[in-house]
């Protein structure tokens, strides 16, 4: 094994850094432009079009670090790495705005999920709306681990692809 190859960790907390302050600047631009309750399709391929280029990058550069070597498995834990630390990045900026910023954020975003969820169910009515809510309360606090689960499987598949495109054996190991 090559005594200076390059630490996944390292590159995986660095890209996982970059990634997280991009996803908390387009969190401050949705906040500033009164967007930040919108979950919108377009909304979350800006999300998913800034983890690509930050596993791309990671990846490019640890195979440069790494002699233009590249395994499979490396490029699906800097993935990973990369997924884990944004997703703690950005949990955290939900947690400020949502309990220190705008602490009536679930409220606000409740109706106006409220406006396109009745549009869609004219004939639901409030009091199923009111116990519907109730129980997303109740289950908000999920949000922190499974905001980290799929940021981590996101990561895995992306860094799987990219590492399949990019891969490139040592032929002296």
């Amino acid at each position: 094994m090559n005594d200076n190859q390059p630490k996944i960790g390292k590159f995986s907390w660095t890209y996982g850094l970059l990634l997280g302050a991009a996803s908390v600047v387009f969190g401050i631009i949705l906040f500033s432009m009164e967007m930040h309750y919108e979950q919108g399709w377009a909304i979350r391929i800006v999300g998913v079009v800034l983890m690509i280029a930050a596993i791309v990058l990671a990846v490019s550069q640890y195979k440069k670090a790494n002699l233009g070597f590249l395994k499979l498995v490396d490029a699906i834990k800097l993935g990973a790495g990369i997924g884990v630390v944004s997703a703690i990045i950005s949990l955290i900026w939900y947690a400020l705005l949502t309990n220190v910023i705008e602490p009536d954020f679930m409220d606000k975003a409740m109706e106006v999920a409220k406006v396109q969820a009745m549009a869609q169910n004219p004939q639901m009515t409030d009091e199923q709306w009111q116990k519907g809510v109730e129980i997303q309360k109740s289950f908000a606090w999920l949000a922190y681990p499974i905001g980290i689960v799929v940021n981590v499987i996101f990561g895995l598949i992306i860094g799987a692809i990219v590492g399949a495109i990019m891969k490139k054996s040592d032929p002296n190991n």
